[in-house]
């Protein structure tokens, strides 16, 4: 098969090489893949900064995939061969098949298209952990979202507004907010004229009660002021760096009684990701099916266009998710 593959040695070029199918377990089940997400995780692993799990193979990025089953263990009860399917994958999702656990696959809405349902398994299982899992939102919460134009912030947009959330507050950049807005947002924050903190400040004065964080280290003292007591903050991502100023104080954190949460979902054991599936499964299918809910897809390239896209997705113009298309 035709796979995406980092070559470390040449400082992480991409092409497309040949590369074996991997075999098939009792639980398995095989994809024929149409469509491949592409993640900040994929442009980490690339630098090799972002190792996968073991046994899953560090030259072929690729964390959700979309396509049709072409092979099912014999353990597998859950999808039949031709069936359509999105899959949440620990790696190596960017080629023409996978093998994943057949618990960790979702099967495809008609209605939406290749490119559609592979933008769907990373977002929309990040958001909705981090959302309903680790914040604990409820209805009528104030929430900000950092990074809202991104593939998780898009998820996080809809889920919380589906949720019930009281006033949604997102950063991002200027081009982008209009485009949220329509995904719920209620007010957003250009990162690169405002303090976030100063407009929180300004709008909630007691602060929100979630926040969901990709950045890191460089919104840490915004995000601890913004926080209302008892607020909790939950950190996905760490694009902004992973070092506190020497001068950080974790005093609010004692006095505003906050919870701060870090959360990654490539590294979790099998049975937790299963589990979450399972959830996904019955409570957001059924959503996506009554399109009460959408990815969102800013463009798409060719499989052989790949370094094109990481360059695309490097340059952060991209509104909702960038997706590779297999022949």
């Amino acid at each position: 098969m035709q796979a995406v593959t980092i070559s470390f040695a040449d400082n992480g070029s991409l092409a497309l090489r040949e590369s074996a199918v991997p075999p098939v377990g009792s639980r398995d089940i095989k994809i024929r893949v149409h469509a491949s997400g592409i993640n900040r995780a994929d442009l980490l692993q690339r630098r090799g900064l972002y190792p996968p799990p073991p046994g899953v193979p560090a030259e072929i990025p690729g964390l959700e995939c979309a396509g049709e089953v072409c092979e099912v263990g014999s353990d597998v009860s859950l999808f039949r061969p031709g069936e359509r399917v999105m899959a949440l994958l620990p790696g190596a999702g960017q080629a023409q098949y996978a093998v994943v656990d057949s618990e960790l696959a979702m099967p495809v809405p008609v209605h939406l298209s290749w490119a559609e349902a592979a933008a769907i398994p990373e977002a929309f299982a990040t958001a909705y952990d981090a959302l309903f899992h680790h914040a604990r939102l409820q209805p009528g919460e104030t929430i900000l979202i950092h990074a809202v134009g991104s593939g998780v912030g898009t998820a996080a947009l809809q889920l919380s507004a589906f949720a019930g959330a009281g006033a949604i507050y997102g950063t991002t950049s200027r081009a982008k907010l209009g485009k949220a807005k329509e995904l719920g947002l209620t007010c957003g924050i250009d990162y690169h004229s405002e303090e976030f903190a100063q407009t929180i400040a300004a709008r909630e004065p007691q602060g929100v009660h979630v926040i969901i964080d990709l950045i890191g280290a460089s919104y840490w003292q915004q995000n601890i002021a913004c926080l209302s007591s008892g607020g909790r903050l939950v950190l996905l991502g760490l694009l902004g760096g992973a070092k506190l100023p020497a001068n950080t104080t974790i005093t609010p954190i004692l006095s505003k009684r906050l919870t701060i949460i870090g959360t990654v979902l490539r590294s979790r054991r099998l049975d937790e990701k299963v589990l979450l599936l399972r959830e996904l499964r019955r409570t957001l299918c059924p959503l996506f099916a009554g399109q009460r809910l959408k990815p969102v897809v800013d463009r798409t390239f060719a499989a052989e266009e790949v370094a094109e896209a990481y360059r695309y997705v490097e340059s952060k113009q991209n509104f909702g998710k960038v997706v590779l298309l297999w022949q």
